[in-house]
């Protein structure tokens, strides 16, 4: 199971700061009350009517006829009464009235069962506005406000005085914000898990910091438990960068970009050995990581934000910055020397909004100005983190270098600002930005192939209690009509915009039930992962051709609406896709499309470029049709 990122799908309101209570248990899935949590809906289970009749329409623009009528036949026969869809859709009910979250243990097993590395196919990255530093100085002054950012904005959660989001009126799930710091993903040979060290005890009151490939444990509190003010970590960071400068050190992050079970045996292999054992559990533990990055080649203004957009997400390969991670840390935070910053982010314990809302609390925390200044006490040296290479460690070190460079030339990143108009310009016509966009997407990728394709939009599920993402299918027979209708000389402009009209309503229908937990894509997972648990045999509805068309994600898209002007980037879905994120302002939109070179079909700069085309035919559309005709 892929990447799947969530995002907010309204401009989310703040309440005022709600006491809550800090989760009890760490991933488990139920016992874990926050306060407001308590009246927070369960997840429903749609009717499984609805979902076969909403599934056939989505599959209504994919697929031929021939393969329509054949599946309509299995569904038939899936529906039959005392049928196996029955005996299945009982089974998920009563799994729904014993757990707090049907789906939620089933979603994170769907990121830790997948064996693919995370970096790139999994973990999402963010590149914030470019900085203007250009030494060490620089950037070390600049991390050391961030980490004192993150600090305060850690605070809230410690304090249990974090805003509760709402979405229409209605308060969203505030779990995942307890999951994004001191969490880490522990590989397995099979399958891995997700650790966190927040509860308990003696939390963690250390993060790491790499720089050079080597790791350091930097306590960021002081005896009496006050944060270190931003000349204290700067202070820091000075004796981390000086303590670092030898460049021979084996990249031992590199390992974590692996293939899950290539990781798995060769972790399992480090720590045999008490020393690493002891470094990896540091790492592990700490609250975040802060990668201190070796500035990266330089290039054209025009392609600066692409590449520092491929940095985040696999730092360039073995001979620049991948080995200065650990892709499993659930939150890392990459500040290069030559102003490009940003983070990637381990996706299995949170989706993007949480992440996305600390970053824009970080970036106004660093606005501020340092008011404060403590008496410089010298503080201890950071810890380095000694790891003893044997041959065979060196040996999984040498094979993760080959696998991340062929990562890294394989995946085409293009990221591009959209500057002729902004979400501003849908508004003023009546039409939802986010929609609108997903049909500017749909017009270009079908210029580009002549047929549409199954698409696959992240929508959040946290009206509900411990929810996470649903999948908002944008394509549809209203889609279909308009892309087909766009370029035919003989509709007339009036009708093109009407047909436009309907396939942004059809759109926003889908989003409205995805959001209220009432789309297909988690009902069928639910009901696929039940017919596994009862041990049956696999429904025919699964085997089908048509399923496997429906989920095979050409276009995997993400709207990322952040108050901060970043963009997010993260790989397709599939060999022959897309990756897609937006970032809509006022007045501009941040684009990021990856694909992978290896694909022959596939072109991130040829895709952007049909992407600014389409929006700006389609704005073009609308200021030559009178408003009569829409």
């Amino acid at each position: 199971m892929h990447s799947l990122l969530a995002r907010t799908l309204t401009r989310v309101g703040f309440a005022k700061p709600t006491r809550l209570v800090k989760p009890v248990a760490v991933f488990q899935i139920s016992d874990r009350p926050l306060v407001h949590q308590e009246g927070l809906p369960k997840l429903p289970v749609p009717p499984l009517k609805q979902t076969c009749e909403r599934y056939l329409a989505a599959l209504d623009p994919l697929v031929s006829e021939e393969e329509l009528s054949h599946t309509r036949e299995l569904i038939a026969e899936f529906l039959r009464s005392g049928g196996v869809g029955e005996r299945l859709q009982k089974g998920l009910e009563r799994r729904a009235r014993k757990t707090e979250n049907w789906l939620s243990e089933w979603w994170m097993q769907s990121y830790l069962d997948s064996r693919m590395p995370v970096a790139v196919y999994t973990s999402p990255g963010v590149i914030l506005p470019r900085m203007h530093f250009h030494d060490r100085q620089g950037q070390m002054r600049f991390a050391a406000k961030l980490i004192a950012g993150v600090l305060d904005f850690k605070a809230m959660i410690d304090n249990e005085t974090l805003p509760v989001e709402y979405l229409g009126g209605k308060p969203l799930c505030m779990d995942q914000y307890y999951q994004v710091l001191s969490s880490c993903r522990i590989p397995g040979p099979k399958k891995d898990m997700v650790v966190n060290h927040a509860i308990g005890k003696t939390p963690p009151t250390h993060i790491t910091v790499v720089h050079n490939f080597q790791f350091f444990v930097l306590d960021v509190y002081n005896s009496d438990g006050s944060p270190l003010t931003v000349d204290q970590i700067y202070a820091q960071l000075e004796k981390i960068w000086n303590s670092s400068l030898q460049t021979n050190k084996e990249p031992i992050g590199i390992l974590t970009s692996n293939h899950r079970n290539t990781w798995g045996k060769a972790y399992n292999n480090l720590i045999k050995d008490k020393t690493n054992k002891e470094s990896v559990r540091a790492i592990e533990k700490s609250i975040f990581t802060v990668c201190l990055d070796a500035p990266m080649p330089r290039v054209s203004d025009e392609l600066y934000h692409s590449r520092v957009a491929a940095q985040m997400l696999h730092g360039g390969g073995s001979r620049w910055n991948s080995g200065n991670r650990w892709f499993d840390k659930t939150l890392q935070f990459i500040v290069g020397e030559d102003g490009s910053c940003g983070l990637t982010y381990e996706h299995a314990p949170a989706e993007g909004p949480p992440v996305v809302f600390l970053v824009d609390y970080v970036v106004e925390y660093m606005k501020r100005t340092e008011m404060v200044r403590a008496p410089m006490i010298p503080l201890p040296m950071p810890q380095k983190l000694r790891f003893n290479i044997t041959p065979e460690v060196k040996k999984d070190i040498e094979k993760a270098k080959q696998n991340m460079n062929i990562m890294v030339h394989d995946l085409d990143v293009r990221v591009t600002s959209f500057t002729h108009y902004g979400k501003k310009f849908p508004k003023s016509q009546k039409m939802s930005p986010d929609s609108f966009i997903q049909m500017a997407l749909q017009l270009a990728y079908y210029r580009m192939y002549q047929v549409c394709c199954p698409t696959y939009e992240s929508a959040s599920l946290r009206m509900f209690k411990l929810g996470r993402t649903e999948a908002v299918r944008s394509t549809s027979i209203e889609s279909l009509k308009f892309v087909q209708a766009m370029d035919d000389q003989s509709v007339q402009n009036a009708d093109k915009v009407a047909l436009l009209g309907r396939a942004i309503k059809s759109h926003r229908a889908y989003l409205d039930m995805a959001i209220h937990g009432q789309a297909i894509d988690r009902h069928l997972l639910g009901l696929k992962m039940q017919g596994i648990e009862d041990l049956t045999s696999m429904p025919d509805i699964f085997m089908d051709t048509s399923y496997a068309v429906a989920m095979h994600f050409n276009l995997y898209t993400s709207q990322v609406g952040s108050k901060t002007d970043c963009f997010m980037c993260l790989g397709p879905m599939v060999p022959d896709g897309y990756g897609v994120c937006y970032n809509p302002m006022d007045d501009h939109i941040n684009f990021s499309v990856t694909a992978f070179n290896s694909c022959e079909e596939t072109n991130a700069t040829k895709l952007s470029r049909f992407l600014e085309e389409a929006l700006l035919d389609m704005r073009t559309l609308l200021e030559q049709t009178p408003r009569s005709s829409q």
